[in-house]
């Protein structure tokens, strides 16, 4: 028998993504001839823990985890595994392998482009795009969605393949902890030349940050009424993000994963943070999971809610 798939999310104060979370967990449920259980490592229920227990309960001891996030950022390198050794410890005998973050895939860019084309039909040109991430202190997550970003203008921009497309640009920015922020990434865009912006989430679920990504948006549209710009939804429950899990649960089991390192502050001296070498990974505190007393990962000075 195959092992089960634990799918391990970040977590959201937000009702709609919590619920969103849970019936792609069902999706996944209804695909896979595996067991499946779904949990987060922190701010909402049901946490990891009782995820890993669920399965444990049922007498599995190998697990596939998978990191249901977009980047390898802090979550998907340090407080996900280390959340998943503290259940080891819980639970004698228990041993996972662990997936990549789902990101960048040519999946995701076709979801990006349907959430896309359901407010802006090819052939309109003059537009850009603006694909926002959650942004990191890491700034190899950041990179990556600079990285999708220029992936998903490839073959759909002015004079590509796809010339029906009418991309004049797709540019990236940040609605917390790096910049551009959304507002400085829009105004780019108007200065480039845009009649209209097509704002982008880079988010799977809903939740507190892509609604901020909304209302930031509206608040610049509201400033600069010559510009159209519109906002599409996040990736969302649906049957190709599900594909893409059942990759990375198939990869994870294979043994192929192709982590990139070359440029990860964990492993290597980037300029500015020489300091974050070999940096202890400690797990998040979740409040139906007190983590034998640690507290929370993020210090004040992150400052950011989800």
């Amino acid at each position: 028998m195959k092992p089960p798939l634990l799918m391990v999310g970040h977590g959201t104060r937000d009702d709609a993504g919590v619920a969103e979370f849970g019936r792609f967990v069902e999706r996944l449920r209804s695909r896979m001839p595996v067991d499946v259980a779904g949990g987060f490592i922190e701010l909402s229920a049901p946490p990891l823990t009782e995820a890993a227990a669920e399965l444990y309960g049922r007498g599995h001891r190998r697990i596939a985890a998978v990191p249901i996030v977009l980047v390898a950022a802090g979550h998907g390198k340090g407080d996900i595994p280390a959340a998943m050794a503290r259940e080891q410890v819980r639970h004698p005998g228990l041993s996972y392998v662990y997936g990549r973050p789902l990101g960048p895939h040519p999946t995701l860019l076709a979801l990006l482009e349907e959430r896309l084309r359901a407010v802006q039909p090819p052939g309109e040109q003059d537009t850009a795009v603006l694909l926002v991430g959650r942004g990191s202190t890491d700034p190899d997550a950041n990179a990556e969605v600079h990285k999708v970003a220029r992936l998903f203008w490839e073959g759909r921009g002015a004079g590509g393949p796809d010339q029906g497309a009418g991309l004049m640009a797709v540019e990236a920015a940040f609605v917390s902890l790096a910049r551009p922020s959304v507002a400085e990434g829009l105004e780019r865009c108007r200065r480039l030349g845009a009649r209209r912006v097509v704002v982008l989430p880079y988010f799977l679920f809903p939740g507190v940050l892509p609604d901020r990504v909304v209302a930031e948006a509206r608040e610049y549209a509201a400033a600069h009424p010559e510009l159209d710009v519109r906002c599409a939804e996040v990736i969302g429950d649906c049957d190709g993000l599900a594909d893409l899990v059942a990759e990375r649960y198939e990869e994870a089991l294979a043994g192929d994963i192709r982590m990139n390192c070359d440029t990860c502050v964990y492993r290597i001296a980037l300029p500015g943070f020489e300091d974050r070498v070999g940096a202890p990974q400690t797990p998040h505190h979740h409040p139906d999971d007190p983590a034998h007393g640690h507290g929370h990962a993020h210090g004040p000075a992150h400052g950011h809610a989800h």
